[in-house]
């Protein structure tokens, strides 16, 4: 099982640190290193300056957002950023929420699946090279009766092929991302639940593409924190689960909500919302089950998340991100080297 780093939103106070943590993982030899965007930092930019800034680090969007950019748009950035960085870019995408891409971006939240499909054989078929022609629902290139003509990408991609993850929580779109990606970025991510929660869609998927899971890369998202204390620990991380499952997206499309409620958590994840929406958030964090927040994230002694890692790779995850928690740089150094050494520890690396 490999290792990534997960950086998060640039621009939320730690952005000097960040760095510092992206060429400390880089130093480790950890696998990628990830960046996020909503609605403030975007991730190419932040992942051009990491890639200027080491040396052997993979380098990924997780995600950018399929309502920011029109399909071309990412296949000129993805082969920009793997030309720059040498053949180490990987592009993650995701159709963020109904919040974001109808209040941020006012693209409609509609059909999700069906625009993530032709979106990603879009982005394909520019960064294969071939003149652009595409008839689909969503999109269709050129525009008919226009001026537009077929014209292919100019700029060449360091690969033939740059891995393209999809952020997927529904089982509908862990199945497609199964059938059209290489990969599924998870969050909230449980080893006990990952079975009926991801792989069985997933496996659903690359079967109905005539594919086995070899080579498909499981890949999900945990917070990790290092001490004694573990319920000081998963305090750490009540809010952060709280905004996921009661606060991102509306009381009808909350994804994150509803995988809670499918590990288990009806009544808890039921609450959670309600108190979060009505302006609660305090309470909403306090009604986060300590086990939900254990399930879903890396907490404790370097013992103890060695065998966390253990179930994960047990469970069929094939590279683990982790997100150290710390309020200061130096606690997030520290755990991100203890996610090195559990990881040796439980055989895995």
């Amino acid at each position: 099982m490999r290792l990534g780093i997960n950086l998060g939103y640039w621009g939320a106070g730690m952005d000097g640190d960040n760095l510092a943590v992206a060429q400390e993982a880089d130093r480790l030899g950890y696998d990628v290193c990830w960046a996020a965007e909503a609605y403030g930092s975007d991730a190419p930019t932040v992942l051009s300056w990491v890639a200027a800034k080491t040396e052997r680090i993979d380098v990924g969007s997780a995600i950018m957002q399929i309502p920011a950019r029109q399909p071309a748009m990412t296949a000129m950035t993805a082969a920009t950023l793997d030309s720059l960085s040498g053949g180490r870019f990987r592009l993650g995408l995701g159709v963020s929420g109904p919040q974001v891409s109808e209040g941020w971006y006012g693209v409609k939240f509609d059909k999700p699946l069906a625009r993530t499909r032709e979106y990603v054989d879009i982005v394909r078929k520019a960064m294969s090279r071939e003149r652009l022609t595409y008839e689909g629902e969503h999109w269709t290139l050129p525009l008919p009766d226009g001026p537009g003509k077929p014209i292919k990408l100019t700029v060449h991609p360091q690969r033939e092929h740059i891995p393209l993850y999809i952020a997927a929580i529904g089982p509908k779109n862990l199945e497609q991302t199964g059938e059209i990606a290489d990969g599924a970025l998870l969050i909230f991510p449980s080893a006990e639940h990952l079975e009926e929660t991801a792989l069985r869609p997933l496996r659903a998927g690359r079967e109905k593409a005539g594919l086995t899971m070899d080579g498909f890369d499981v890949h999900p998202t945990l917070p990790l924190a290092l001490g004694d204390d573990i319920d000081a620990l998963a305090d750490i991380f009540r809010p952060y689960t709280a905004l996921y499952v009661g606060g991102m997206g509306s009381r009808k499309q909350n994804f994150y909500n509803q995988l809670a409620q499918r590990m288990g958590y009806e009544k808890q994840a039921a609450e959670i919302q309600d108190k979060y929406l009505a302006g609660d958030k305090t309470g909403a964090a306090a009604a986060v089950p300590r086990q939900l927040i254990d399930q879903t994230t890396l907490l404790g002694s370097v013992e103890r998340i060695a065998d966390r890692m253990k179930a994960y790779a047990e469970a069929g995850v094939t590279t683990l991100t982790l997100a150290p928690a710390g309020f200061t740089l130096d606690e997030r150094l520290a755990a991100l080297r203890a996610g090195t050494e559990a990881l040796e520890r439980a055989g895995l690396a």
